[in-house]
C-alpha cells in the first residue's frame, strides 16, 4: 500500500502542479472581499474537480471578510477528521505580476504557494489517490476560511462548531523545516492598544499645568517589555506607537500597539495581571487597554500525542519520518486544541518563506506530502 501511494503521488504530480499554479493565479488577499469571493468559487470547483460533491455543505458569510464552507464526505463508521484549510493569503492583488508562479527545480513559487495553497492541493490528491486505491477513509469535515490571515473574526465559530465530535484535526498549514515537521504545540496570542489620556499644556510657558500622555506611554511599554519572560515562553512587544501634536505641546493623547505571545494558561493570567496593573503616575492623566487574546494557547495534549503517533506510523511505513515541534505563530488549530481535540498542524506544504518574498514550496513535498496525508486518513479510519 505506501509503495503504491508514493508511486501514485508521483504519477499525478503533472496535474497537481497544474491545480497548484491555477489556484496561486486566482490571488485571494484577506482584506478584497471580491477576490476572495473568487478563490472560494475557485476552490469549490477544485474540490469537486478532484474529490467530488460534498455529501452536505453549509455556508457562514463572512461579511467584509471571505465566506467561510464547511464540507463533509462520507466514510466509514468512524468518527469524522477535521481538515482545516484558508484560502486567504497575506498578498496584495498585483502581487501575481511581480511574483509569478514557477517551478524551478525542487522549487515552487508564487503568492501562498507555501501559506497556504499546496496545502490544499495535497489534501484533495491524498483523497483522490486514497480513493482509487480502495482504502477505507473516515468521514472528511472540510472547513474552508477566507480570513485567517487577520485572526479569524468571522470563521472562529464556525471552526469552533465544526470540532464537535471528531476523532482529530488535520490543519494544512505550511510544515516546519525542511524536515516537514509538524507542530504539536503552538502560543496562545493577545493583540492590546494601550491608550494614554492626559493634559494639553505649553511644553515651555506653563508645562506643570498639562499632564503628558507621552510620558505615561512611554512608562507603561517599559512596564510591559518587563513582562516579557522568554524562558517561560512569553514575549511582549509594544510594536507601534502615536501620539502628541507638536514638541512644543504637552501630549494629550498617547497609544501603544502591543503584541504578546504565551505558551500556557499560566502565562495568559500573569500577563492579564501585568495590563490590569497599568496606571497612570500623574493624577490628571489616565491608561487604558483594549484588545484580547486573538487566539487561545495550543498545547500539546494527550490526545495530540496519540494523534501524532498515528501519523508518525504512517509516515514509517512509507519510509518517512514526521517530527514535531512547537511554534511562536498562531493558526486555527489553535480554537480546535483549546476545545480538548488532538491538532496536527503544519500538514501542509514543505519549504519556507511564509509572508515573504522569498516563499517557496518543495516538488518533492508535494509528492511525499500528498503520499502521507493518504496514508494517515486510511489509518484514521
Amino acid at each position: 500500500m505506501t509503495g503504491a501511494l508514493l508511486e501514485a503521488a508521483r504519477a499525478a504530480l503533472p496535474e497537481m502542479l497544474d491545480d497548484l499554479r491555477r489556484y496561486v493565479e486566482v490571488e485571494t488577499p484577506s482584506d478584497d472581499k471580491a477576490a476572495l469571493s473568487r478563490g472560494l468559487s475557485f476552490v469549490d470547483g477544485l474540490v469537486a474537480e478532484r474529490i467530488g460533491p460534498a455529501d452536505s455543505s453549509s455556508t457562514v458569510d463572512g461579511g467584509v471578510h471571505g465566506d467561510v464552507r464547511v464540507l463533509d464526505f462520507a466514510g466509514s463508521v468512524a468518527a469524522p477528521v477535521l481538515l482545516l484549510a484558508h484560502y486567504d493569503t497575506v498578498w496584495p492583488l498585483g502581487t501575481l505580476a511581480e511574483i509569478p508562479f514557477a517551478v524551478d527545480g525542487d522549487r515552487i513559487t508564487g503568492p501562498g504557494v507555501f501559506d497556504m495553497k499546496a496545502g490544499l492541493v495535497q489534501l484533495l490528491w491524498a483523497v483522490r489517490i486514497a480513493r482509487a486505491a480502495g482504502l477505507a477513509l473516515p468521514p472528511l469535515r472540510l472547513v474552508l476560511n477566507g480570513d485567517e490571515e487577520i485572526g479569524s473574526p468571522a470563521s472562529r465559530e464556525v471552526i469552533e462548531a465544526a470540532a464537535v465530535g471528531v476523532r482529530g484535526a488535520l490543519v494544512f498549514e505550511a510544515a516546519a523545516g525542511p524536515e516537514g515537521a509538524v507542530k504539536t504545540a503552538r502560543k496562545g496570542v493577545g493583540v492590546f492598544t494601550v491608550r494614554a489620556e492626559g493634559v494639553e499644556s505649553h511644553a515651555g510657558l506653563d508645562p506643570t499645568r498639562g499632564a503628558s500622555a507621552v510620558d505615561e506611554l512611554a512608562r507603561a511599554v517599559l512596564t510591559l517589555h518587563a513582562a516579557q519572560d522568554l524562558d517561560a515562553g512569553t514575549s511582549v512587544n509594544v510594536g507601534v506607537i502615536g501620539g502628541g501634536t507638536r514638541s512644543n505641546v504637552i501630549a494629550g493623547s498617547a497609544f501603544g500597539e502591543v503584541d504578546v505571545r504565551v505558551s500556557s494558561l499560566a502565562e495568559i493570567t500573569r500577563v492579564e495581571g501585568v495590563l490590569a496593573g497599568l496606571t497612570a503616575r500623574h493624577p490628571k492623566a489616565s491608561l487604558t487597554v483594549e484588545g484580547g487574546w486573538n487566539r487561545p494557547v495550543m498545547e500539546r495534549t494527550p490526545a495530540t500525542a496519540e494523534l501524532h503517533a498515528v501519523a508518525g506510523a504512517a509516515a514509517e511505513g512509507l519510509g518517512l519520518s514526521l517530527p514535531e515541534v512547537a511554534v511562536g505563530g498562531a493558526s486555527d488549530g489553535n480554537f480546535v486544541a483549546a476545545l480538548g481535540v488532538g491538532v496536527l498542524d503544519g500538514f501542509g506544504a514543505i519549504g519556507d518563506g511564509a509572508h515573504a518574498r522569498h516563499e517557496h514550496a518543495t516538488v518533492s513535498g508535494l509528492v511525499t506530502r500528498t503520499a502521507l496525508t493518504a496514508a494517515v486518513l486510511h489509518a484514521l479510519a
